[in-house]
């Protein structure tokens, strides 16, 4: 099937620079300058920024004026943990709150190249931590927890999600994973396919791992890097992954669903055909985007 055609409009009015061609910093600029030139996101009735636990930044999200134990999500933001910020998808974090009708707290975790792997990890637990204790206070449910998060974030969401199964933080209800990048297997055929793919090149998928590795060594890094490494899936809460078929990571999100099944996790798979890597943040130009985008909402919200 061809790419979904309001899709293709958006991507030939505003087609995003290559990181492989431009570097790292001029696609920061192109995002600051897009973002700006948006139109204001949707009210709310509360929204708060606030830095926890030593530094890393947050923003809250509250869907009503008086919450009481609502579910809580952790919303951890794409772009290949080298660009993105809180407000690259302010507009996203939004949405999950009215959809979900849940708290949503949105982490600034620290971006490569400044900061390499491990450190957006241990800022995405750290932040996971300190909601599972914190969340009463938010007008949460701390038995109500679920990770959400795009691309480099669905990574780091799936990643969170193994640390706490294994002790080291609050249980995780859910996990809401939007076309995550999991095994960094470049043998996946989605990733012959979709080599020269709209928005993600296999070429960009190579620039910002060398940039968030660092001076590590890929095939040596362990699960908190590619959690499909880890040595057992067994326990894990159950999961939403989103696919898109014009997307090298497409069957990157099948091989971690297939893992998380075979080890008994409950895994519902969906993939937008039609679409492209990162889809969802199309959703107000792009019918297909924003139809795939509830559906994901309406997952996450049965599972809390």
């Amino acid at each position: 099937m061809p790419i979904d055609p309001a899709m293709q409009l958006v991507l030939d009015a505003l087609p995003m620079p290559s990181i492989a061609d431009v570097g790292y910093q001029q696609v920061r600029a192109v995002l600051k300058e897009r973002m700006a030139a948006m139109p204001p996101p949707p009210e709310l009735p509360r929204v708060e920024n606030r830095t926890i636990d030593g530094g890393i930044r947050t923003r809250i999200y509250w869907p009503v004026a008086e919450p009481d134990s609502l579910p809580v999500v952790v919303f951890y933001h794409g772009g290949g943990w080298v660009i993105g910020d809180l407000d690259s998808h302010d507009a996203m974090a939004r949405a999950v709150a009215v959809g979900v009708g849940a708290v949503v707290v949105a982490v600034d975790y620290r971006l490569a190249p400044e900061h390499p792997f491990p450190a957006g990890v241990d800022d995405a637990f750290a932040a996971l931590r300190w909601v599972g204790e914190h969340a009463a206070e938010l007008g949460g449910d701390p038995t109500r927890i679920a990770v959400a998060g795009d691309s480099a974030g669905g990574n780091l969401s799936a990643v969170v999600s193994q640390l706490a199964r294994d002790g080291g933080g609050p249980p995780v209800k859910f996990q809401l994973l939007w076309y995550p990048v999991t095994t960094m297997d470049r043998a996946l055929p989605s990733m012959a396919e979709n080599a020269d793919a709209p928005v993600l090149t296999v070429a960009d998928i190579d620039a910002f791992l060398a940039l968030y590795v660092g001076d590590g060594k890929p095939d040596e890094l362990p699960a908190t890097y590619a959690p499909a490494r880890a040595a057992s899936f067994a326990g894990l809460p159950p999961a939403y992954i989103a696919t898109a078929g014009y997307d090298p990571l497409r069957d990157d999100g099948v091989a971690y669903a297939e893992l998380l099944r075979a080890a008994g996790v409950p895994v519902e798979l969906h993939n937008a055909e039609t679409l492209v890597h990162g889809y969802v943040s199309f959703g107000i130009a792009v019918p297909a985007a924003a139809e795939a985008f509830a559906a994901s909402l309406a997952a996450l919200k049965a599972g809390l």
